[in-house]
């Protein structure tokens, strides 16, 4: 019998967890959604933003009544009153900038995706243990509101056993340079990623990848279809496109039931319980009520971040580096398997 209620989200108040001084590596249009949506909804606080053209960090500053502005990573890093750094840059840039705040002992988060290829994720990573730092990858939906309650729903077993997830991601994106240019473009990097962390949330590391596309004419992928098998027997689909907009939805279905994601699947949404039969009327429902909307929900990363480090963690319980590793390392493999390989990788 499934219920007719999904859990209560447990939450982390923002007002529980220590302040901590931000800076900010990259003011570009992520870093503006994230320091307005952390301002508005946390504790938390931007002190310190550095560009390679100060007037650029010198706008974004202004704009937000952060005092500190400068034209140079390292100036940041070496200010003693920062206590964590939000990579936003271009992820061709992630590795080397999160290593420089690592080296500086700063914790970090770092804008999904972690970085390009598997090589340079794994290196963060290490980079990140041998230092003994809190570091991060932004994917900010594991700390939504809607994935505690999944987990909850998972972890009781309600859907029974998982036998398929499945989820798309498609927007018309071709005239962005940064997603047609094969130094680190293409769907499957910036919004497969989302993807393939619902699906690891869900069913962790896979052990097949099969995937099928298309390229753009600068030979980064454009549509793709990826199948994931387990060893469990449970299979994911993923659907992601940078030339046509798509549902943008998520399911995970099990023998006992399967439960839907509101769309657009990746902001704060609704979930809802469907019973495991033909066509059936919803069992239950949740809807996420908080008054904190779209990329607002960029807010909840930066409160957990300071709930960790608070708790003398170093690596995200929610999403461990290993997990993104293993994330990136699955994308690499479908994207080798269509023919999209990025500047500098071996064919």
């Amino acid at each position: 019998m499934l219920p007719t209620s999904l859990p209560a989200p447990r939450l982390i108040p923002s007002e529980s967890v220590p302040p901590l001084r931000w800076g900010i590596i990259g003011p570009g249009m992520i870093a503006e959604v994230f320091t307005d949506a952390t301002h508005k909804h946390t504790t938390q606080r931007v002190v310190a933003v550095a560009s390679q053209t100060l007037g650029r960090a010198e706008a974004f500053a202004s704009a937000r009544g952060i005092e500190v502005a400068l034209e140079s990573y390292e100036a940041l890093l070496a200010r003693p009153d920062i206590d964590v750094v939000y990579v936003a840059t271009h992820p061709q840039h992630h590795r080397a900038h999160a290593e420089l705040a690592i080296a500086a002992g700063k914790h970090v988060l770092i804008e999904k995706p972690l970085a390009p290829t598997a090589e340079d994720a794994a290196a963060i990573a290490a980079a990140a243990q041998a230092a003994g730092v809190l570091v991060m990858e932004a994917m900010w939906t594991r700390y939504l509101p809607q994935t505690d309650v999944i987990r909850q729903v998972l972890a009781e077993g309600i859907l029974g056993e998982v036998k398929l997830v499945q989820s798309d991601f498609g927007q018309a994106l071709l005239h962005i340079p940064r997603l047609v240019d094969p130094i680190a473009g293409g769907g499957l990097l910036d919004l497969g990623i989302y993807n393939f962390a619902f699906t690891s949330l869900v069913l962790g590391a896979a052990q097949k990848v099969s995937a099928a596309g298309t390229l753009t004419p600068s030979g980064v992928d454009d549509t793709v279809s990826v199948l994931l098998g387990y060893a469990s027997g449970a299979q994911a689909s993923i659907t992601t496109s940078i030339s046509a907009f798509t549902p943008t939805s998520a399911s995970i279905s099990g023998s006992a039931g399967m439960l839907t994601v509101g769309e657009p699947f990746f902001t704060p949404t609704s979930l809802t319980l469907f019973a495991s039969e033909f066509n059936p009327a919803p069992v239950a429902t949740w809807h996420d009520n908080s008054g904190i909307v779209a990329h607002e929900g960029l807010s909840y990363q930066a409160t957990a971040l300071a709930s960790f480090v608070e708790q003398g963690l170093r690596d995200s319980p929610v999403r461990p580096l290993a997990e993104a590793v293993s994330d990136i390392t699955l994308i690499q493999q479908a994207r080798h398997q269509i023919g999209a390989f990025l500047t500098g990788e071996s064919r």
